[in-house]
């Protein structure tokens, strides 16, 4: 038994945030932008009308359509996200709701695993449905990135690299032998967690951060767990990344996770017909690309229109590939990601 993709969808809001745009709020430009990341423009979410799980929601109709299959049918949802509508509770019972399908009480799983959420959750689904615990899971990556950005230069190198999109798939069994999930492998280090991250709000108390640093009273003083006052009036309610240093990790491992499911399957660099990266940054998409020796007809790059996504990055990618005709059935795709935390996940699928 293994695990198909049979129906893929995907959802962009309407509002095109172009490098002109953001230049209005910030020291940048679109030279300074494309140049360090290869992108042009992002999308953004209506606020009030839109959110994380709505988004969701959307690609998730597609995906289900293209499937051929109704919401009631789906017995169990997988939602990837880093920015739920809620602290809590997570998308996942959001999306049931949204998508009407509460009667069937169908479990509903979160992963927070940022920009690896999508393959991570794809791995999970898989070990699912060839133990023959559900026969239709619904794995969506969304993220509405833009309502917790930092729209003043202190904030630049961060805001003008994420988007705002969802993607979606139905996982369903297949008993042939030359389709479905071939492997997936999942690795993360938490040594430099905080090197790319959402510090507050959170639970953490100032533990391992230092008070002052990250906005957190005397330890003595109650209170203040999630927002205080200070974090507030110095602007530390937002995403820190130290972005040289997850460049240089991300160039290596990325190739090395690829290289690990080829291995494992006894597949060679040659054999890929279709590579879908995160979409971090075109540079390293760029970088892993060479790396490989894969030609541009095999990459899958859209972080030219759309930016960063993060767990909705490899969905979305993946089902505008689809939708276009570049993945065709028996092609060999290979799925990659790297992020927060850090961690970092590949995927090979016969489709």
């Amino acid at each position: 038994m293994r695990t198909k993709i049979a129906g893929i969808g995907h959802y962009v809001p309407d509002n095109v945030i172009t490098n002109d745009y953001l230049a209005q709020y910030m020291d940048t430009s679109d030279e300074w932008i494309q140049e360090r990341t290869g992108i042009k423009e992002r999308r953004y979410a209506t606020k009030h009308k839109e959110s994380t799980t709505s988004m969701g929601a959307e690609a998730a109709r597609i995906a289900m359509k293209n499937a051929g299959i109704k919401a009631e049918d789906i017995d169990f949802i997988i939602f990837a996200t880093l920015s739920p509508d809620y602290y809590f509770p997570g998308c996942g019972v959001l999306l049931q709701r949204e998508l009407g399908i509460t009667s069937s009480e169908a479990g509903a799983l979160d992963i927070r695993n940022q920009c690896s959420g999508f393959v991570y959750g794809l791995s999970v689904a898989d070990q699912f449905i060839k133990t023959g615990m559900y026969k239709n899971i619904l794995l969506v990556g969304a993220e509405m990135h833009s309502m917790g950005l930092d729209f003043s230069d202190e904030g630049r190198s961060v805001t003008v690299i994420f988007g705002d999109g969802a993607g979606a798939v139905v996982l369903q069994p297949t008993e042939k032998e030359d389709q479905g999930v071939l492997t997936t492998c999942l690795h993360s280090d938490g040594t430099h967690a905080e090197e790319l991250a959402m510090i507050n709000p959170g639970s953490h108390g100032g533990y391992h951060l230092g008070t002052e640093k990250y906005g957190y009273p005397d330890p003595d003083t109650p209170g203040g767990v999630f927002i205080t006052q200070k974090m507030v009036d110095d602007n530390l309610l937002a995403p820190n990344m130290t972005g040289q240093l997850v460049f240089k990790t991300a160039v290596v491992k990325f190739p090395e996770v690829i290289n690990e499911a080829l291995q494992k399957t006894g597949l060679s660099k040659a054999d890929i017909d279709i590579f879908v990266p995160h979409q971090a940054n075109l540079r390293i998409s760029q970088f892993v690309q060479r790396t490989l020796g894969l030609p541009d007809e095999k990459v899958v790059n859209n972080i030219q229109k759309y930016g960063n996504t993060t767990a909705a990055s490899i969905p979305i990618a993946l089902s505008e590939a689809w939708h276009d005709g570049r993945i065709k059935d028996g092609d060999l795709v290979c799925l990659a990601a790297f992020g927060s935390g850090f961690t970092w996940g590949s995927a090979l699928i016969r489709w």
